[in-house]
């Protein structure tokens, strides 16, 4: 069900095909990686083989042979692999924006270069530039800076080839985006943060002792005063939001497909013929086509949101330094709107998709619960009440949303 609505150019087709590709791969397995939990390592290498971890490249950096790709192609490709592996889904996303922060913080010719250097590398991406408190410091030093202390809510923990983290400078408390290289002795792994769903996020917190950082390898402010960050640097925080949404839509609809499927070859569980294999005859069940009609519009629903706020991103890009002010919380708003819709579909969805099935549900060889894991873990981090409080202060007092970016 994932949305072609609008073709993101010629390499759209092309790359949502290896994504389906690489959807159905992951399906096959993914009840017991899952229940296994082991280190995303083999699944980061499928996706590294087919070529996606390339994707938001910009032109003649390494997006293969179909072209650069843009963030509707982007985010299409996250809801296909979220369909089918929510925590994979999740990591790539995540991997998205954070191997495009530099082009939100760090100059222009400082973003090309790293840019160019992840895509021939095939860099896979990992960190997070949520607020913690305490967090890392930035101490200067007479050859660049060093980096301590500890960064909570960490993707790729034990895979990234680089991490994007945030870090305070010391004397200032000035927030900054900073690259780190994972391979130097004093980065530390703590997978300290073992949760119910997402068991495939590579998720954890890192530990910093006086790592070495050069000035490059500093992006730029994460400040949220007024007035700090321009008005595109402001993009990053609705370019995050709607991996967020892509995820949640990604979820909802795997889970739906899949218990489509299941009602297709098993009547439901209170009918008579429980036991016999799919007739052919469709259900006719009043209860049963309720909620999946209940189901479809909040996923539909959703979905239409997720591409407005998809086109309004496009178009922010578009005008680049042009961009002002009123026009990226215009597009922060719709982002927040799309977030708020998929969240709540995405924890419906994952809850009561099940009623069709019935007891038979909560068996394990199924996996059905792993998208309602996945989901709840995602939305206990990102509560939809704070989005709602952005949208209608926005709508009430035309109050600009804060610049805050998703965990």
């Amino acid at each position: 069900m994932v949305s072609e609505a609008i073709d993101a150019g010629a390499g759209h087709a092309h790359w949502l095909r290896i994504a389906r590709e690489i959807a159905d791969d992951l399906a096959t397995d993914a009840v017991d990686r899952e229940q296994a939990g082991k280190p995303p390592l083999d699944e980061v290498g499928r996706l590294r083989e087919a070529g996606l971890l390339t994707l938001p490249a910009p032109a003649g950096h390494g997006a293969g042979e179909a072209g650069s790709a843009d963030w509707r192609t982007a985010y299409a490709v996250v809801r296909t692999i979220s369909a089918a592996d929510g925590a994979i889904g999740y990591l790539l996303g995540c991997h998205y924006f954070l191997s495009s922060s530099a082009r939100f913080f760090a100059s222009p010719a400082l973003a090309a270069r790293v840019e160019q250097e992840s895509a021939a590398g095939q860099w896979c991406w990992g960190g997070g530039l949520v607020s913690c408190e305490p967090p890392p410091r930035l101490t200067p030093t007479a050859r660049g800076y060093v980096l301590d202390g500890l960064q909570r809510c960490v993707t790729g923990v034990g895979i990234a080839d680089r991490l994007v983290v945030r870090a305070t400078r010391s004397g200032t408390g000035d927030p900054l985006a900073v690259l780190v290289d994972p391979g130097h002795p004093g980065v530390v792994y703590l997978d300290d943060e073992a949760t119910f769903g997402q068991r495939l996020a590579a998720g954890g917190s890192v530990e910093f002792d006086s790592v070495p950082v050069t000035s490059d390898d500093v992006f730029g402010s994460l400040s949220s005063d007024e007035g700090v960050l321009p008005p595109f640097a402001g993009l990053a925080a609705p370019t995050a939001r709607l991996v967020s949404v892509q995820f949640c839509l990604g979820v909802a609809e795997g889970l739906l497909a899949e218990v489509r499927e299941y009602s297709r070859l098993v009547n439901s569980s209170w009918q008579p013929s429980a036991q016999q294999p799919w007739s052919g005859v469709p259900s006719r069940d009043p209860y049963v086509l309720g909620v999946y009609g209940e189901l479809t519009v909040a996923t539909r629903s959703a979905s239409a949101l997720a591409d407005q706020a998809v086109e309004a991103l496009g178009r922010g890009f578009a005008r680049g330094e042009d961009l002002d002010d009123d026009e990226c919380a215009e597009i922060a708003v719709l982002a927040s709107v799309a977030e708020s819709a998929a969240s709540r579909a995405a924890q419906e969805i994952t809850a009561r998709a099940l009623d069709v099935v019935g007891a038979r549900g909560a068996f394990l060889r199924h996996g059905f619960d792993r998208f309602w894991r996945n989901a709840r873990t995602h939305t206990l981090r990102e509560p939809v009440a704070d989005r709602l409080r952005e949208v209608g202060d926005y709508f009430l007092n035309g109050a600009h949303p804060p610049f805050t970016i998703p965990s």
